[in-house]
């Protein structure tokens, strides 16, 4: 049970089923329920494999660092797996994950092998680039969604691409915002977050900006993209979702302890669950 959970740990399958799910999402809003099961089936082993590789090389290139900051909840810093062990686990993943991807077209295959290369740049040097690690981490929340529509139209359709457009900016805006809750790790670091390098205040605008602009985008489903135009099953929640990130926006502007951030950030993912919820009954 011990060597299951080491696993468990170093690949953080909680993730990959997220991602997974994320493709499904991807599919059903790009298609509604007319789609290809073996598709389906390829595309979540491709989200699973791909994102488990890319969690194992990132535990092993920041072992050292993990090691200094006693991160015990790492495998190899409490000794339950090698560094050897996790570089082997993440070589084996990465071809799965990419033959599951070939399995459905070219394009799934390039998406995904540009993905997850892009996430080992992360891993090994962009994280310790502020804005730009931002603009990662905000890719990983949308890339799912859309190689669910390259899974299932082997194009990315409207609906997606607002979609993901959505996702990235409150993406960008909650990792500009968590920068205010790190500024001071980040400092030991040295780690150029927005915070750390224009200040808080100017952070705290910025954040509350690219907020407001998703919402912007979101009623532009509803006014222009057909499926959506004028459905109230994907505008109530959607609104719910704005409701709460106009909340945070102004909120942002007058408040930066580092409670009220991770309570906002808390808030954040209520938002866009709610936002998730609208796309997918609009869909069907």
């Amino acid at each position: 049970m011990r060597s299951i959970k080491a696993i468990w740990d170093l690949l953080r399958l909680e993730h990959g089923l997220m991602y997974a799910l994320g493709v499904v999402v991807g599919i059903v809003v790009s298609t509604g329920l007319d789609f290809n099961f073996k598709h389906v089936f390829f595309g979540i082993l491709t989200a699973i494999f791909c994102q488990a590789s890319a969690f194992a090389l990132n535990d092993y290139l920041d072992y050292e660092v993990d090691l200094a900051n006693r991160r015990f909840d790492r495998p190899l810093v409490r000794g339950d797996l090698s560094r050897s062990s996790a570089l082997l686990i993440g070589l084996i993943l990465a071809p799965i994950g990419f033959l599951s991807a070939y399995a459905i077209s070219l394009n799934a295959f390039l998406l995904a092998f540009a993905i997850t290369t892009l996430g080992y740049l992360y891993n090994a040097k962009l994280k310790e680039f502020g804005l730009i690690g931002n603009f990662y981490i905000a890719f990983s929340m949308c890339a799912p969604f859309v190689f669910g529509s390259v899974v299932a139209t082997n194009t990315v359709t409207p609906q997606i691409a607002v979609l993901s457009i959505i996702a990235f900016l409150s993406g960008v805006a909650r990792e500009i915002m968590k920068g205010i809750e790190d500024v001071e790790g980040d400092a030991i670091r040295n780690v150029r977050t927005v915070a750390r390098v224009k200040g808080v205040e100017f952070a705290s605008k910025l954040s509350s900006l690219l907020f407001l602009i998703a919402v912007a985008l979101s009623f532009v489903p509803f006014l222009y993209l057909q499926g959506y135009r004028f459905d109230m099953k994907y505008m109530v929640p959607v609104t719910v979702t704005d409701a709460i990130l106009v909340k945070i926006s102004l909120e942002l502007l007058r408040r930066h302890e580092p409670e009220d951030i991770r309570r906002f950030r808390k808030q954040t993912l209520v938002a866009l669950l709610f936002g998730l919820i609208g796309f997918l009954l609009g869909a069907l």
